[in-house]
């Protein structure tokens, strides 16, 4: 076996902390990839079969394959592996300069190859090259992402907005054609629309804003030590209007400070997972009814319940409620206000802390939110 540099490599930063999978049926081809790739979790097998087997129980960065072994070949591995995942980086090893097998793995999505006997430098540069390949991936899904995203957000603004403003503008149009008496009980009733429709508006404009903010930062996790007690309750008087102008007992249940010991947790992410709840359990909510904050330990976690007597959501609307720019419409009118993304960011949120959000619901009976969030043993 031929080794072309002797010296060890610097890895760059990009590469620390991936995980690479050595497969090779040679172990001394191994050992030396282990050996020469040590800034990388490496792990080994023997042969493809072996390989499938470890990646179904933990995914890896880049697999480094060879193509001629026993059981399952390097070329059958790749074609397995890219029909279940494209994107996962695949480095070819081959002695043989067959252009029906080096066609056959082009075919497959094959990321690059590494010709025997193995050289260390030209080891290190496509390990580079790879992983720069992926990183401009990934960027390039993330732009893509952002866009139908964005695409799909204004389709959904101009929809939402529409409606009130046509509203308004046909209730303007009528008084304006119409020499109505300012007494007249039909024309008070449409300046209580327009205000009813105007303030509509106001709303989706606030939430546009909000919501704006939050799809252009939503990477950023900025992690501190805050009392969560305390951000609760700032959180809830801000609501308490809201929740009072439809007589709701509105009531938190949490001890200062909450948890005994802070945790480290975004505190913007919280304020609006928090915000994102509360606000739904109030617009859910009828005239007189309650929503009530919860705050506990239990089994090892901080647990914050939000228990609302609301419409609540039909069973075969719940396997939505987290999706995307999905709004549950208990009265089918078409005018929920907000735009559906409360839920979907509220879970990401919490995932990024490396906490849990739940939702139960029964029609007629209500909704109850449960935040899980770990506290450092």
């Amino acid at each position: 076996m031929h080794v072309g540099l002797l010296n060890k490599p610097i890895l760059t930063l990009e590469q620390r902390g991936k995980s690479l999978l050595v497969v090779d049926d040679d172990p001394a081809i191994r050992l030396l990839c282990a050996r020469v790739l040590d800034s990388f979790d490496v792990t080994q097998a023997t042969d493809g079969k072996e390989a499938l087997a470890l990646i179904n129980r933990e995914p890896c960065d880049i697999i480094l394959s060879d193509i001629m072994m026993p059981n399952l070949s390097g070329l059958e591995l790749l074609q397995t592996v890219k029909a279940s995942d494209p994107e996962q980086m695949i480095i070819l090893m081959t002695g043989f300069s067959e252009k029906e097998i080096i066609l056959q793995a082009l075919k497959a999505g094959a990321d690059d190859f590494i010709s025997k006997p193995v050289n260390l430098l030209q080891l290190r540069t496509t390990i580079d090259k790879v992983i720069e390949k992926q990183t401009l991936r990934r960027e390039l899904t993330s732009l893509r992402h952002l866009d139908q995203l964005k695409s799909e957000f204004l389709g959904l603004v101009s929809h939402k907005l529409k409606t009130p403003a046509t509203a308004i503008s046909l209730f303007i149009q009528n008084i304006v054609s119409d020499s109505t008496d300012l007494n007249d009980p039909n024309f008070r009733q449409m300046l209580t629309m327009i205000q009813a429709e105007t303030r509509h508006l106001e709303h989706l404009i606030q939430d546009l804003l909000y919501f704006s903010n939050v799809i252009l930062h939503q990477d950023d996790l900025k992690l501190e030590t805050f009392d969560l007690g305390k951000l609760v309750r700032q959180i809830a008087e801000s609501l308490s209007p809201a929740a009072s102008k439809k007589c709701l007992d509105f009531s938190i249940d949490i001890d200062a400070p909450f948890p005994p010991e802070p945790l480290q947790l975004d505190r913007a992410r919280m304020t609006f997972v928090l915000r994102a709840l509360l606000d739904n359990a109030i617009k859910f909510t009828p005239n007189e009814g309650s929503v009530q904050l919860q705050g506990q330990l239990e089994n090892g976690s901080v647990k914050l319940t939000v228990r609302d007597t609301g419409t609540g959501i039909p069973k075969e609307e719940m396997g939505k409620i987290f999706s995307k720019f999905y709004q549950v419409d208990p009265s089918s009118s078409g005018q929920i206000r907000g735009f559906g993304l409360g839920l979907f960011y509220a879970q990401e949120f919490v995932r990024s802390m490396h906490g849990e959000l739940t939702v139960e619901s029964q029609p007629d009976f209500g909704t109850v939110a449960a935040i899980r969030l770990p506290v450092p043993s």
